[in-house]
């Protein structure tokens, strides 16, 4: 299991969980072994093959949505029973929107490579306001006080939610090795879960250390049947804190799937 883990990523520039290089003796960091963990399906429920899945949040028994591709990316609620989609914004066309979370009566809303993060009034849907950001967006979650901002690196920024500022930062390694490309983010009993970009994999990490603790592997998740040449990569995370119930889905899957984890 763990070899083949270490197979699947070495294509993949910079992921190297498990694939460690020499380093002087005194700079050698702490290894933990992350635990390795399989799923079952508890329930299934549709989902329009239309979004592109960036950034994905349950809150007060809705779920939230926000999709990408320049002149589509919205943010929108949808319903799990029937999987139809209530679009509550729209981005510019120039705009290709990335990841959100909703904190303190707010919907944040990244964008990939306009630096702006767009930011809404959960109760009308209506925007009050936009911040600047250095860099890249690609995931974005809170843990009810701050927010945490991926964008496509080994690093996770803490952001203050009333101005958007960085306020800190962790480097998140797998076995004392940066890992990269993390994607969406959601927080789960006080960890960071995140999809490892073009894999089928999600990090579970210590939101103070950065050091994965969990990898979770979700192949064979969406069936082979229900792949068209537009469906794309494993993305999006959610969970209901009421209930414990974990949601995920990708980009453009005709599906969304409620999952139990169980370690191997």
């Amino acid at each position: 299991m763990r070899k083949f883990f270490t197979l699947i990523l070495a294509g993949i520039a910079a992921v190297a969980c498990g694939n460690r290089t020499q380093r002087p003796a005194a700079a050698q960091p702490t290894i933990v072994e992350p635990r390795y963990y399989g799923y079952t399906v508890r329930q299934s429920y549709p989902h329009s093959t239309e979004s592109y899945t960036q950034g994905l949040q349950f809150v007060d028994g809705k779920l939230l949505e926000g999709t990408g591709q320049n002149g589509k990316s919205v943010l929108q609620e949808t319903d799990l029973a029937t999987g139809r989609t209530r679009i509550i914004a729209r981005l510019k066309p120039s705009e290709f929107g990335e990841g959100i979370t909703r904190l303190n009566g707010e919907i944040f809303q990244l964008t990939w490579t306009s630096n702006t993060v767009h930011i809404y009034d959960a109760a009308t849907g209506r925007e009050t306001r936009s911040a600047r950001y250095a860099g890249e967006g690609w995931g974005l979650t809170t843990d009810g006080e701050k927010l945490y901002m991926s964008n496509g690196s080994a690093t996770i920024y803490r952001i203050d939610p009333a101005t958007f500022r960085r306020e800190g930062s962790v480097t998140v390694t797998c076995k004392g090795e940066p890992l990269e490309l993390l994607n969406e983010l959601e927080w789960i009993d006080g960890k960071i879960w995140a999809n490892i970009y073009t894999t089928d994999w999600i990090a579970v990490i210590d939101p103070a250390t950065g050091v994965v603790e969990g990898l979770v592997d979700l192949r064979g998740l969406l069936p082979e049947e229900e792949r068209t040449p537009e469906t794309d990569v494993l993305n999006g995370i959610a969970w209901d804190a009421a209930t414990g119930r974990i949601f995920v889905t990708g980009k453009n899957w005709s599906r969304i799937f409620e999952i139990e984890i169980n370690e191997r």
